[in-house]
């Protein structure tokens, strides 16, 4: 699987990012039971599950926007990112549904609401902002998924992580391509100080070591 280097650095913006989902990330180290580590498992999808609704109506909104003949291409692909956050969030469905949770219905209802927000953005934020946040939320999912598939393994769930990894090569093969559209633009570098990311270099890309579970810090939410 291969993964773009210093992704997780890239991932570790907390709750204003993406509803709080690599909060359980942000601690190095593997402990905790494997209790523990399916509650921080569940946790994790939960926050997906929301976030990849929230990832699907901007796209809806992205797609829409790039409007004429010259940009089919571009709104041919985000047409079909969209389908693939579609997907994840019926993956995530079936994972919570098999640990005996389920989605967060205020979460869900928020991230929705962002999601039909930023997409309304996309016809007036030009090209390169749009694009730029849509890089920046798939780098956030990758180290989302990244987390999710240790948590998985260091619970007992083996299976899942592996549908987890497939998960992260999706996403970051939407990351390098958002990437790759705003790649040197004249205001990326000052973007990339206020946004905290920069696009994924594939040209560095290499398989990623299996992924040490975080310490689970919080209980699942029901």
């Amino acid at each position: 699987m291969a993964r773009w280097p210093g992704a997780e650095e890239r991932t570790r913006t907390g709750e204003a990012g993406r509803g709080g989902a690599c909060e359980a990330g942000a601690i190095d180290g593997a402990s905790g039971t494997a209790t523990q580590h399916e509650q921080a498992l569940i946790r994790i999808l939960q926050a997906a599950h929301a976030g990849e609704l929230a990832a699907a109506y901007a796209y809806q909104g992205h797609w829409r926007a790039r409007i004429g003949a010259r940009r089919r291409s571009e709104r041919d692909e985000i047409q079909r990112i969209e389908a693939a956050e579609w997907h994840h969030r019926s993956q995530v469905a079936d994972l919570l549904a098999a640990l005996g949770s389920g989605p967060v219905g205020w979460r869900e209802a928020s991230m929705g609401a962002i999601g039909r927000f930023f997409g309304a953005l996309c016809f007036v934020g030009g090209r390169f902002l749009p694009m730029y946040a849509a890089g920046r939320l798939e780098a956030m999912n990758v180290g989302q998924y990244v987390d999710a598939a240790a948590h998985a393994r260091a619970s007992g769930h083996e299976a899942f992580g592996d549908q987890l990894d497939a998960m992260v090569e999706e996403e970051a093969r939407h990351e390098a391509w958002f990437s790759d559209q705003c790649r040197g633009h004249w205001m990326l570098p000052a973007v990339s100080v206020i946004g905290r990311w920069s696009p994924a270099d594939p040209t560095t890309a290499e398989p990623a070591e299996p992924a040490e579970a975080p310490m689970p810090t919080q209980p699942a939410i029901d």
